[in-house]
């Protein structure tokens, strides 16, 4: 079969592409292939799952009709395995050759898995998508006690999805504290307290070594040998952008699959976006993994315009985050912390429960952003880090309790009210 459009992937990227290329091209062939067997959903709501308070219905990112209504030949339950660039071809696993005209590859990532003995048992979970949330949900019933092993964003949605369930959990992280790609220290040590306040056991500075059990888990041996008795193992360790298929055509990849700032890949009429991509961080300056909902999404209705002939360049993303776990609301932005002590300025304020941190770079820009206890600002922040606006002459103010909108200088405040963006291009603009 041809298609005009073949996008690989079915989530936000996937979606976002899809949006734009109709809002384009209301009418070339247009083809999906999801490797899960659903429409696409939000991935971040697999622990709402777990607990009851979502069915796979209420998960949807758009509605049932959405492909029909898209003219989207959709097909789910399929892994594209083989792709040949100079034929312009993909095959899928059940031999089905689908020929393209421009193709994007959003297939996201897959869950790294640190080398433990004993894998392969009942009871071993990842925790990536709504599959592994509908056996992690299957097995509960026969679970009391549960090792979460990293303390991650993955391992903390997790962990809390588990305690909510009634069981007892105990979080093993390998570095100092959780949450350490998002937070700094201090910012971690408060996130730990909250954790524990719901009766969660943590392990910092530990690994799994050796899963114990038969057929079934029983427990875990740690690196320092120390035993400990469970009947589940969660792995949350972190996710492996999916690159095999870019990489077995020649596409350039690094960590990531390489793209320029119009998503398109080494190959022409090849785009690339979402956690499997390195697009343009606007903070480091440079093409970074930025494995978040917001930047796929965002990417992918980048691609979908240039695939569909409107040229489009993405002005950039960073990582960031707006969380509630365990009663603690968390947001971030850009670094947790300056790659060095020369070029930046930290601001930094605490509180009880509360942590508030701003990194300053020699531009005068906002780099960085952890609000940890009281967020309700942290939008402002962000606005003026995604505008990359000089903050120089009011940094002594941004920690201020009285800090807002108000005391923003009179340039900033009318760009923000009239929507101009002084140097800055918004999608859909060339």
């Amino acid at each position: 079969m041809k298609t005009k459009y073949l996008i690989i992937g079915n989530s936000a990227g996937g979606i976002g592409a899809a949006e734009a290329i109709r809002e384009i091209d209301p009418k070339g062939a247009l083809t999906i292939v999801g490797e899960e067997p659903y429409a696409a959903y939000s991935r971040p709501l697999i622990s709402k799952y777990v607990t009851g308070e979502y069915d796979p219905d209420g998960m949807r990112i758009r509605p049932a009709a959405f492909y029909d209504n898209k003219c989207i030949d959709l097909k789910l339950g399929h892994k594209a395995y083989k792709m040949d660039a100079a034929a312009r071809t993909v095959t899928l696993d059940d031999g089905t050759e689908i020929g393209y005209e421009k193709l994007l590859l959003a297939t996201g990532g897959k869950p790294i898995i640190p080398k433990m003995e004993g894998m392969g048992k009942a009871g071993i979970f990842n925790f990536i998508n709504l599959a592994d949330a509908t056996k992690l949900e299957e097995y509960l019933p026969e679970a009391r006690r549960a090792v979460v092993i990293g303390g991650g964003l993955i391992g903390i949605s997790a962990t809390e999805a588990l305690i909510k369930r009634g069981l007892k959990v105990t979080v093993v992280e390998m570095k100092g504290y959780i949450l350490n790609t998002i937070l700094d220290e201090p910012a971690g040590r408060v996130a730990e307290m909250a954790v524990k306040k719901y009766g969660v056991n943590m392990m910092t500075g530990r690994t799994v070594a050796r899963i114990l059990g038969e057929d079934r888990v029983t427990g875990v041996v740690f690196d320092d040998g120390h035993e400990m008795v469970c009947d589940m193992v969660v792995v949350a360790v972190g996710v492996f952008p999916r690159v095999e298929l870019a990489q077995a055509a020649g596409i350039n990849v690094n960590r990531g699959i390489v793209v320029d700032n119009h998503m398109l890949t080494s190959l022409p009429n090849v785009y690339a976006c979402g956690d499997a991509s390195e697009a343009y961080d606007y903070v480091y300056g440079s093409g970074r993994l930025s494995p978040v909902w917001p930047n796929a999404y965002i990417g992918g209705r980048v691609a979908g315009y240039n695939m569909a002939g409107l040229p489009t360049p993405y002005r950039g993303g960073t990582a960031m985050n707006s969380l509630n776990y365990f009663g603690l609301e968390l947001a971030t932005a850009g670094m947790a912390s300056p790659p060095s002590e020369e070029g930046y300025e930290v601001l930094v304020k605490k509180g009880e429960d509360v942590y508030q941190k701003l990194i300053i770079n020699a531009e005068g820009k906002l780099v960085g952003m952890i609000f940890v206890g009281n967020i309700d600002k942290a939008g402002i922040y962000f606005g003026l880090m995604r505008d990359r606006a000089v903050v120089t002459d009011f940094k002594d103010k941004l920690l201020a309790d009285d800090f807002g909108l108000a005391l923003l200088p009179k340039a900033i405040i009318e760009e923000r009210l009239t929507g101009a963006t002084a140097g800055r291009v918004k999608v859909g603009e060339s």
